[in-house]
């Protein structure tokens, strides 16, 4: 499975949606201007690559099944 680069897209999506998520956890903790300014743009963006991170996992699952 570790050879397989769709394998490592997947595994780079889900980084991707986990780094957005710390971002906009971090910025809401910390409140203020950046949160103000990037919170629903981050909101946005992290709905997007999860959206992206679902496909392309479903997409290695059905490959890897024999799709």
């Amino acid at each position: 499975m570790a050879d397989d680069p769709l394998f490592w897209v997947a595994a780079a999506c889900a980084f991707g949606v986990l780094a957005i998520l710390m971002v906009g956890i971090g910025g809401f903790a910390k409140g203020g201007e950046f949160n103000k300014k990037h919170g629903n743009r981050l909101m946005r963006w992290r709905i997007a690559a999860q959206f992206l991170a679902v496909v392309v996992i479903l997409l290695f699952a059905w490959l890897r099944t024999g799709g």
